[in-house]
């Protein structure tokens, strides 16, 4: 079975997300939708994309041509044609989206920006991805709240029981982003617990956790300050801890102190040294000399490239939902393998 998957949107996200489909030999891109005419469809032609247009008005979709773009239709042309859509249009549109999808027939992957209220589902690949199998629509849960899912329900399964207080200190905007700040300030969100929290508790309601953020000037990653309250009698030590985070995928373990990676400045250039598309890093990046537990208590800081984290899970998403594979990690690994071979790496 071959799934023919459409993407709503085809931003930071949704190039992403429709190079790592490509990738995989069990699905294909039958299209990527755009708003306008736009220096971001030139990237959807060369790669052989057929390009939409996100609005089924043909004033619209005739605004291609002149362009120089050959546009096939509007999304409900889209639509037709495919068995899954996943949405990586910009935040709080979903709810207007969800009716166009239904209507349509067929299932829906929505991105963070979205609430678990308007889904009902929510989905990380080790998190799960069995809850999600064969339902009609889930939402891929925000990047940061994809990192803390990666280290924080290993250490659930270890443990039985986990109470968690962390901090996100989150980038400003991404690289592409010229309309977002702040640029001399750090800026609190004024709400707490901040949705992270939360978010981790759609995807493993077990894990009693609460979460602060602060936006700060940069656009390269975000770190958590994470600490978590083992249960009495865990059995675990800091380097148990890290063995296994060690066995996971898409964590990355590094030693600050020994390689001379201690921001994320040298993080992101770690994944261009690498050859990553993009500079991407679908790992979150833990760093080893920053573990540390100390009785009940572990404490540890982590990375997360906030543009690519959550890209292979939007791939193993799409096998949940269309009962492709039931089990996690043959998912993850299938997804990663055919990521790295596509890009050459």
């Amino acid at each position: 079975m071959v799934v023919k998957v459409a993407i709503n949107g085809y931003g930071t996200i949704g190039k992403r997300v429709a190079d790592a489909i490509d990738a995989q030999d069990d699905m294909e891109i039958v299209g990527v939708t755009k708003t306008r005419p736009s220096f971001g469809c030139d990237l959807a032609v060369r790669k052989g994309y057929p390009l939409y247009c996100t609005y089924d008005e043909q004033d619209r979709i005739d605004a291609f041509g002149p362009a120089g773009y050959d546009c096939k239709g509007g999304l409900s042309d889209l639509l037709s044609v495919a068995d899954i859509v996943v949405d990586c249009s910009p935040g709080k549109v979903g709810a207007q989206n969800k009716e166009i999808y239904e209507k349509a027939g067929i299932k829906w992957i929505f991105q963070g920006g979205e609430k678990h209220a308007m889904t009902g589902m929510s989905y990380t690949s080790s998190g799960n991805h069995t809850e999600n199998m064969n339902v009609q629509g889930t939402r891929v849960v925000s990047c940061n709240t994809t990192g803390l899912s990666r280290t924080l329900v290993p250490l659930l399964h270890a443990c039985g029981s986990l109470s968690v207080e962390c901090t996100m200190i989150r980038r400003a905007a991404d690289p592409g982003d010229s309309s977002k700040g702040p640029i001399n300030a750090i800026k609190p969100v004024l709400k707490v617990p901040s949705h992270h929290g939360p978010d981790v508790m759609t995807i493993r309601p077990e894990i009693a956790i609460n979460s602060l953020a602060v936006a700060v000037p940069t656009t390269i990653m975000h770190v958590h300050a994470i600490v978590a309250t083992l249960p009495e009698g865990h059995g675990m030590s800091t380097q148990s801890v890290l063995d296994l985070w060690g066995q996971q995928p898409r964590v990355l373990i590094m030693n600050g102190a020994e390689t001379g990676i201690t921001t994320t400045a040298e993080v992101m250039e770690f994944s261009r040294d690498i050859g990553r598309k993009w500079g991407d890093l679908h790992e979150i990046f833990v760093w080893e000399d920053g573990v540390k537990l100390d009785g009940n208590t572990l404490y540890y800081f982590q990375a997360i490239h906030q543009e690519s984290d959550v890209i292979p899970e939007n791939v193993d998403a799409i096998r949940a939902l269309m009962g492709i594979e039931s089990d996690w990690k043959t998912s993850v690994q299938k997804t990663d393998d055919a990521i790295a071979a596509y890009n050459g790496l």
